[in-house]
This record gives C-alpha cells, structure tokens and sequence, in this order.
C-alpha cells in the first residue's frame, strides 16, 4: 500500500493524457479528469484520502521542487521581460483587484454568506497563501483551498481556449492572463505551448499572490 497512491496518480493522469492527445477537447482535460476518476476509486474502495496521501506523499515532495523550476524560462526570458515590466505590473495590479472584485460580488449577488465573500475572495492565488489570507481576513481556509483548487482546474481546463477565442495572441499578454487568473494550474498548461508565456505565468503567479495578500485586507474594509 505503500506506493499505492503513487503509481495511482501516475497511470491515471497517463492515461487521461493520451486521451487528451488524440482529441483535444476541453472536457477531456487531464488534470480535471485525473481528480475526477481518482475521487471515485477511493470513494468505491473505501481508501481513505489520508491513506492515499500517504502513499503518494513523494509526489507532493517534488512539487516544490517543481515550483522552482519555473525559475528557470523567467531566466531565460529575463530580457524581454523587463522590457515589458511596466506592463506586466500594471496587468498584475488590475487584473488581480479584478479577480478579487468578480468573485466577491458575484457571490453575493448569489446570496453568498459573509464567511463564503470572505472565502472566495482570495480564490485566484496559489493555495498556500490563500488559505492564510482566508484565515487572516476570516474567511473558512478550507472552503478557500476548495475553491482555488476549482480555479486553478477551471483555468488549466479552458483557459488557452478562451485566449485563443478571443483572439489574444500576444505571448506575454497570454501568460500574464493565465498566472492571474489561474495561479500554478494555469502556469502548468501554458507553460507547454510556449516558454515565454509559461515564464510570465509564474512570475504572475508569484506576485499576484504577494500583491493579493497586502491589498486584499485593506480592499474588503472598502468592500463591506
């Protein structure tokens, strides 16, 4: 049972990623489909979920070596990103302020509780600094980290599409669009059409999650 959940993990997502190659369909997205089907094998086994993070805890290892290599194409990339810093900071602090102002008020417009506004607020940055913002703000964590997770699947599953349907072809706009919205998921998907855009992405991810967690406390004040 060890590596149960490694080998798991492995062949499903191998499995829903050649699937995925033969059509390129949105509903066919790996990464969507891979927690779908392993949700299920464990609910029909009766595998407790800790039980199979356990046995797969390797994989969660290597994800923060993982983050960091994305350091690398922003190194590689560094020219022209700072010759579009001024644009990437400016796209950083709307769209951010953005992702945070849609999420709050389509939730209340929904009948949202004040601890669910609370909670979706911060949902378009990477989870460990969501769920400490929520906490901060008083929001639920665990409520936040469901919905991160659900943006971040949501922005790897449709995101290209969605650039490519609206006709944005500019590689660093493409990037900066995906790191924003759909935080390390999002980076992720872009990050195998194009380097470029997979560099801006995270560098996006990263201070979106810094530019998220100062203003957000002060943003809601003005909010509620």
């Amino acid at each position: 049972m060890n590596t149960f959940g490694i080998f798991l993990t492995i062949a499903v997502f191998y499995l829903f990623s050649k699937l995925y190659e033969k059509k390129r369909a949105f509903y066919l997205n790996p990464v969507m489909l891979s927690i779908i089907a392993i949700a299920s094998i464990l609910h029909l086994t009766g595998i407790s979920y800790e039980t199979y993070m356990e046995s797969a805890k390797i994989l969660s290892f290597f994800l923060g070596p993982a983050v960091v290599s994305l350091a690398i194409p922003l190194y590689k990339q560094r020219e022209i990103i700072k010759e579009y810093s001024k644009q990437i900071f400016a796209g950083i602090v709307f769209g951010g302020t953005l992702a945070i102002l849609s999420a709050f008020y389509i939730a209340k417009l929904l009948g949202g509780s004040e601890s669910v506004l609370l909670s979706i607020a911060p949902k378009s940055i990477t989870t460990a600094i969501a769920i400490g913002v929520s906490e901060k703000i008083g929001g639920i964590p665990a409520l936040t980290a469901v919905l991160v997770i659900l943006t971040g699947i949501f922005g790897n599953a449709i995101g290209i599409e969605m650039l490519n349907a609206f006709k944005i072809k500019d590689r660093v706009a493409r990037g900066l669009a995906m790191g924003v919205t759909s935080h390390g998921l999002g980076t992720a998907r872009i990050i195998l059409d194009d380097e470029l855009s997979g560099a801006v992405s995270g560098l996006a991810m990263a201070l979106n999650g810094v530019f998220t967690s100062l203003i957000l406390p002060y943003l809601l004040k003005l909010l509620q």
